[in-house]
């Protein structure tokens, strides 16, 4: 990015009125939450890549969250806004729960919320209320960027819909299951919905058996991903043109373009997918998990040589030669031979054993972990990819981090994912809400 380039992103915060004459109360409440929250240095703070970007944050449940969180680890200020009394649907998605060490009784923090929450500050609304509105527009003209992922027309309703806010500078990303045209854009869309319509589920799961979904969500992580990189994009182009702009993206897209070599495959071909392969891969053998004694082990010979590695790690050297299996082409075409003869000898060792026969041996293998042998895995903690914040009322609590690594920038965790409402007063007074007129709206349920 030129200098240039990052002077005018620099200059969109700077150029923002400080509104507030609450100047002691507002300081108040920042400091309370410095000494509650941060967890890296300012200095580290200061290299934050996106520092200076406000996010008025009006999403929930996984694809929106994650996409402004993603933004958040980044160095954006985002401020999520949520339900006044339930907020965001995932805080009831559970068991687990991280329980309250304030509140014993209460339900705690779903461990669903916590995952996609982090360095964000938390304002609950009652969209109903002129009031609200009120609040989330005075947010939004100080504000670089706004995200929802409402049912297309929703917040025309509050007045709140892109055309209505008469803003060429916002940019502003609408997250949606079946975008914001087409037959289907009135649907809702939840992630298992879009892997079923958009084909991935078809292709998911073993041979013989039903369709099945993907382990994670998937569709909406990637949606989240296209997202954060979209509004990137447009804040590029804003520093460029000081023009904001619009932004579709749908689940149901991503989706189809995740599709990637095996949509390209149908388009080319002209024909039907060919269906489900469990952990192995259309196009090349062998390439899957096979069982071993206590598990089983992924191998993957990608290639001739590779799949020369293997034959002599196995000891079956004569299998480079065999003429069914001298080629991938050929290896694909008589899998059904190969993969059971493969199988055979890996079912005589343990996994662990298995690991240690291919190790350096230039093949492509791995062991089939679960969830806790992979956050406990010697190169994730490694890579410091397992962060403990503390929370607010959960005490420390343990978060995946972010993954990509900066040599200057310190993408991180911040702050632990906000309990509702936690920067209420924070946010209205910075501005220029009286402590009494947040009291008074708390009161009648406009905030919380």
């Amino acid at each position: 990015m030129s200098s240039t380039i990052r002077h005018r992103i620099a200059s969109i915060a700077c150029t923002r009125p400080q509104v507030s004459p609450h100047l002691k109360f507002q300081q108040q409440c920042r400091a309370n939450h410095l000494q509650h929250h941060s967890s890296i240095s300012q200095k580290e703070y200061l290299e934050q890549p996106l520092k200076g970007i406000r996010i008025v944050d009006l999403t929930r449940v996984v694809a929106g969250p994650y996409a402004t969180q993603q933004l958040a680890d980044l160095g954006a200020d985002v401020i999520k806004i949520e339900h006044v009394s339930r907020g965001d649907d995932t805080r009831s998605w559970g068991p687990p729960f991280a329980k309250s060490l304030t509140n014993p009784e209460a339900m705690g923090e779903s461990a669903y919320f916590l995952c996609v929450n982090r360095n964000k500050k938390s304002i609950g609304l009652n969209f109903k209320e002129p009031k609200a509105q009120e609040i989330i527009k005075k947010l939004i003209k100080e504000s670089d960027v706004v995200v929802e992922n409402y049912i297309p027309g929703t917040l025309a309703k509050y007045g709140l819909a892109y055309d209505q806010l008469n803003d060429d500078k916002i940019i502003y990303a609408s997250i949606t299951g079946y975008g914001q045209t087409g037959p289907y854009s009135h649907r809702a869309g939840y992630d298992v919905m879009v892997e079923a319509e958009m084909g991935l589920m078809h292709i998911t799961g073993e041979a013989d058996g039903p369709p099945v979904k993907v382990g994670v969500a998937v569709t909406d992580i990637a949606t989240a991903l296209n997202a954060a990189n979209a509004i990137l994009a447009a804040v590029i182009g804003k520093s460029r043109t000081g023009k904001g702009q619009y932004i579709d993206v749908a689940l149901a897209d991503c989706q189809v373009a995740m599709l990637a070599n095996i949509a390209s495959s149908c388009l080319i071909s002209g024909q039907p997918d060919t269906g489900r392969h469990g952990t192995a891969h259309p196009s090349i053998c062998p390439y899957k998990a096979f069982p071993t004694i206590d598990g089983s082990v992924m191998i993957g010979g990608a290639n001739d040589r590779l799949f020369a590695i293997l034959c002599h790690r196995l000891g079956q050297n004569d299998w480079v030669t065999d003429e069914r299996f001298v080629t991938n082409a050929l290896r694909v075409k008589n899998r059904n031979i190969l993969e059971p003869m493969i199988a055979r000898e890996t079912k005589k060792k343990t996994t662990k054993e298995w690991l240690d026969v291919f190790d350096q041996s230039g093949l492509a293998y791995a062991a089939v972990n679960d969830i806790q042998s992979t956050l406990n895995h010697p190169h994730v903690l490694a890579r410091n990819m397992i962060t403990t914040v503390d929370h607010p009322t959960c005490g420390p609590i343990k978060l995946v981090s972010p993954p990509v690594k900066f040599s200057r920038a310190k993408p991180s965790i911040r702050t632990a994912p906000p309990t509702l409402g936690q920067h209420s007063n924070e946010i209205l007074s910075e501005l220029g809400y009286s402590l009494a007129e947040i009291k008074d709206m708390k009161a009648k349920g406009i905030i919380s």
